[in-house]
């Protein structure tokens, strides 16, 4: 396997405590790891596989060797680039003349829905299309959800009592928070971009306008100690007590507890942003065949199973209940997804977070 390591944040995911995750800086994990930068020549035709991708090193390490396990004729040519979600799309975008990648795993459904829209992904109808419920994939087959991220409140057991807990979104803006709050520095992170489109669109389908939703982030800013570069960053701080909350997703939430940080979650009364985090084939891919074995071993009962057992991932397919673990189980009925304009949200991302990385990042003190 040849990992080619970009360091570059995005949309959130798993990671080890404190290491990095689906949304983060990716650190190449095994002796096989090499850096370099993806060939452009063909070695040989369908036996190569290049993916674009904002997952862990630990789940691309398993499902890299679960590929070459399975297809053993491509052993040693899976290329693999980690970067944040934002990257990959420009990445993707830049390439549209000359695709360099095959598959790009791990895009929120703002991003993807972008992308075919920008004719950046491919129409494929794999053998697990009808297993996706029809909210959970594009409707034209370009992409397909892997798995469902709620998008919650973290904090640190150690700091705050269950009795003081924030129990809302806003609740955040309390002045008791002040120069409590930490959050992963927002235009590159998929997490943090929905978490905060999605604060804007509860006043946008009220509004018609952003407005309001622009001053509750102002507000936000305000009681924000600072911005982490990358999720490993944003965990080492929370765990170093410099703040006691923020807002991130809750897999990787769990992971880092799991992994010994004294982490902890809050579902907010009023709902959750629940994104739909997926994956596409790259138009124009060089690989399709290798592109669409890879995607429907991915998609399989049996990985879908194994990822939400350890790496609690909550799989977009209809696993059946026997495959399910018990945390599963247990956390669906208390989720409540947030009323969200999506479409909206995926049309106005870009106009609204860069609204506010010129106008509100840093003005709010």
């Amino acid at each position: 396997m040849l990992v080619i390591g970009l360091f570059a944040a995005g949309c959130g995911g798993s990671g080890q405590s404190p290491n990095n995750n689906q949304g983060g800086t990716q650190t190449p994990s095994n002796s096989q790891t090499q850096t370099q930068q993806p060939q452009t020549q063909e070695p040989q035709e369908e036996k190569r596989l290049v993916i674009y991708t904002g997952r862990d090193q630990s789940i691309i390490d398993l499902m890299v060797a679960k590929f070459e396990e399975k297809y053993p004729e491509y052993k040693g040519n899976v290329e693999v680039l980690p970067m944040g979600a934002q990257e990959i799309m420009e990445r993707v975008r830049a390439e549209k003349a000359n695709p360099q990648g095959d598959i790009w795993w791990g895009g929120t459904q703002q991003a993807l829905s972008l992308a075919v829209k920008e004719g950046l992904l491919a129409k494929i109808n794999p053998e697990f299309a009808s297993k996706i419920a029809d909210g959970y994939k594009d409707p034209e087959g370009h992409w397909y959800g892997e798995m469902l991220l709620p998008e919650v409140i973290m904090y640190n057991k150690e700091m705050i009592s269950e009795s003081e807990l924030p129990k809302d979104w806003d609740d955040l803006l309390d002045a008791k928070w002040k120069d409590q709050i930490i959050i992963r520095a927002v235009p590159a992170s998929g997490t943090m971009r929905t978490i905060y489109a999605a604060m804007i669109d509860r006043f946008h389908q009220e509004d018609g306008k952003p407005d309001r939703g622009y001053e509750w982030l102002l507000k936000l800013d305000a009681n924000t100690k600072e911005y982490a570069a990358n999720p490993t960053d944003l965990y080492l701080k929370i765990f170093r007590q410099e703040g006691s909350l923020s807002l991130w997703n809750l897999q990787d939430v769990l992971i880092q507890a799991q992994e010994g940080m004294p982490f902890g979650y809050i579902i907010p009364e009023s709902g959750v942003p629940i994104l739909v985090d997926g994956v596409g084939m790259i138009a124009g891919a060089k690989h399709p065949q290798a592109a669409e074995k890879f995607l429907n071993l991915l998609f399989s009962d049996e990985v879908q199973a194994e990822l939400a057992a350890t790496r609690f991932q909550i799989p977009s397919i209809n696993l059946p209940e026997s495959m399910q673990p018990e945390w599963l189980k247990e956390l669906m009925p208390q989720l409540k997804a947030m009323d969200l304009e999506w479409d909206v949200m995926a049309e106005k991302e870009a106009e609204w977070i860069g609204y506010w990385d010129e106008n509100i990042k840093g003005k709010g003190k």
